[in-house]
């Protein structure tokens, strides 16, 4: 099923966001069949209002702040993000935009907190937000992703190639190492999609949208 035609340009500044007040949850939905080991997808899971898909995604990644030597260490964050996220635009409609209210992913330079007693170098958050952008309500999914600087920049790209895979819409993990994806990551970092990964994400992409129930 294709996705609905956006209504709005979709990097347009938001003119004001709201929660979405989600309905009751319904009964769960049965994963989806693996396609004989090719891809994970039955390894994915739908948010409340669907699969988390769009025709067009809007991402702002933090600018450098520092001057003088401390910029360094910022540049080289930047530069392993900006190749993670040039290794997904390859596959998806990406537009780098240059303020937060643009974007439905916004990639922050810091430490993720520890959850459940666990360090890690990233995270992704996700929400579902209804916006208005052009005079057009309309419900997003909004993810923030936090990548620590304190890595290795082959590692800062490897992190973050993972964690924009889960804001694009793989809310799950594969079980094979070798895909970026991995729900463990190997000795040393993958910076390219596997076979796997872009199958998977094709999948994705032809699964229906955000399509909340209308609240009782």
């Amino acid at each position: 099923m294709e996705l609905p035609p956006p209504l709005t340009a979709p990097c347009a500044i938001a003119a004001e966001i709201r929660p979405w007040l989600a309905p009751p949850a319904p009964p769960a939905e049965q994963p989806p069949a693996a396609a004989s080991g090719s891809d994970y997808r039955h390894r994915l899971r739908p948010t409340p209002a669907g699969w988390p898909t769009r025709r067009q995604w809007c991402v702002w990644v933090e600018p450098i702040q520092a001057s003088g030597p401390a910029a360094l260490w910022e540049q080289r964050w930047h530069q392993a993000v900006l190749k993670a996220l040039h290794t997904w635009q390859e596959l998806l409609p990406i537009t780098l935009v240059t303020q937060p209210d643009q974007a439905q992913v916004l990639v922050q330079r810091r430490r993720p907190p520890l959850q459940n007693q666990r360090a890690s170098h990233g995270r992704a958050l996700l929400e579902l937000l209804e916006v208005k952008r052009s005079d057009h309500w309309q419900l997003e999914p909004r993810v923030t992703v936090l990548i620590s600087p304190g890595q290795a920049q082959p590692a800062i790209q490897a992190t973050a190639l993972h964690e924009l895979g889960h804001a694009f819409g793989l809310w799950g993990h594969s079980d094979q190492a070798g895909d970026v994806m991995a729900a463990t990551p190997g000795a040393k970092p993958l910076l390219l999609l596997s076979a796997r990964d872009r199958l998977t994400l094709q999948w994705l992409q032809q699964q229906p949208g955000l399509q909340p129930a209308p609240a009782p």
